[in-house]
């Protein structure tokens, strides 16, 4: 049996119309907007809380905690809210959860003068400082965990963790396919790609958000049971689970975020059909950083990447075969014919409308459509 969650980070947009990032939004302008939403007390202990208890709902602020010089928070930097599902045994189910809980969240957020907005990579900041600097507390934190030069990341980037997990899978098979996922990530990311805009102006690609991100950060972790069973890598590739119901999960990490929550399903039913797969021999244990900067220049453009991508659709619809699912991965099929991306979508935006924020106020139409 598989099992099926999603975690979708989510950009707003103020009340001024201005980005809502780091450097005008505080902690409790996101977390007022949090008070508001339900907790559902059925939906623990599957999801993780964490000792901050900023992690208590299905929405949590996404943030960059501070610290003095022990591990209570003093403060947390917001950057955007994140949506979590629970564990679901369809795809269908956990789209729809994560449909219900985004229209929910948009709702809330209005009355505060909050609206989301599409984007992977924050499209005016290049790079986050903390202020005041990191104490030697902090360091010592980061550096404990391989972090200390890439924590500063996910704060200018947005994007899913798609995570897929089977029963049937031993802890080597579980390994083994997220090497698989590794290898053929950099030729499935464009299939998300939404992050064409940098330092306030168009980039000359189509993700920024891949091309400084992978290699720094994970495309895949798996979770396993054993600290002795964790292979060391950098960037991380296997996490000792943090709960049970994490225990056999592979987490994807390395697409960016989407609007049309119908492409999460594909890619989710892409994800099962490579897991199914037994024809595609590449194994990687961490992300080729050089390809992905490639793809995310040129995405579906480049010759390689196109062929690729195909093999690979093409291998997981036959894994699929008779899988009702099969038929998830249609959106897929239609970027792969078109050689399009999303972020071809906010650049044709941009050009007809003439500012970014015009441009990312266009998207999330589908979910408004639905709602």
């Amino acid at each position: 049996m598989f099992f099926f969650g999603i975690e979708h980070e989510v950009a707003f947009l103020n009340k001024d119309g201005k980005f809502a990032d780091f450097t005008c939004t505080k902690f409790a302008d996101f977390n007022q907007i949090i008070d508001c939403l339900p907790i559902y007390s059925s939906d623990y202990p599957q999801l993780h809380v964490g000792d901050a208890g900023i992690r208590e709902k299905r929405w949590y602020i996404e943030g960059f905690e501070r610290f003095h010089d022990s591990d209570k928070v003093i403060d947390y930097i917001p950057k955007g809210i994140e949506i979590r599902t629970t564990i679901h045994s369809d795809i269908c189910s956990a789209i729809a959860e994560l449909s219900e809980s985004f229209n929910l969240l948009e709702k809330i957020a209005s009355n505060y003068g909050f609206s989301p907005v599409l984007i992977s990579h924050n499209p005016y900041q290049t790079s986050f400082e903390p202020q005041p600097a990191l104490n030697d507390y902090e360091l010592q934190i980061l550096r404990a965990n391989n972090e200390e030069f890439n924590a500063k990341i996910p704060m200018i980037t947005y994007g899913p963790d798609l995570n897929i997990s089977a029963t049937y899978l031993s802890k080597e098979q579980v390994i083994d396919i997220g090497c698989k996922l590794n290898y053929y990530s950099p030729y499935i990311v464009p299939f998300s790609f939404s992050s064409p805009f940098y330092n306030g102006s168009l980039w000359s690609g189509l993700s920024v958000r891949t091309f400084f991100r992978t290699g720094k950060r994970p495309a895949v972790t798996v979770y396993l049971e054993n600290k002795e069973d964790l292979i060391k890598t950098e960037p991380a590739f296997t996490e000792k689970s943090r709960i049970s119901a994490e225990i056999g999960r592979i987490e994807f990490k390395a697409f960016d975020s989407c609007d049309d929550f119908s492409i999460y399903a594909g890619l989710l039913a892409l994800l099962k059909g490579l897991v199914l797969d037994k024809t595609l021999t590449g194994r990687a244990l961490i992300p080729d950083a050089e390809m992905h900067q490639l793809s995310a220049r040129y995405g579906f453009e480049d010759v390689d990447v196109m062929a690729i991508a195909t093999q690979v659709l093409e291998a997981a619809g036959n894994a699929l075969a008779s899988d009702p699912d099969i038929s998830l991965l249609a959106p897929l099929q239609v970027m792969l014919e078109k050689r399009q991306t999303p972020a071809h979508q906010l650049i044709q935006a941009f050009k007809t409308f003439g500012s970014i924020e015009d441009a990312i106020k266009q998207t999330y139409t589908t979910q408004q459509q639905h709602s």
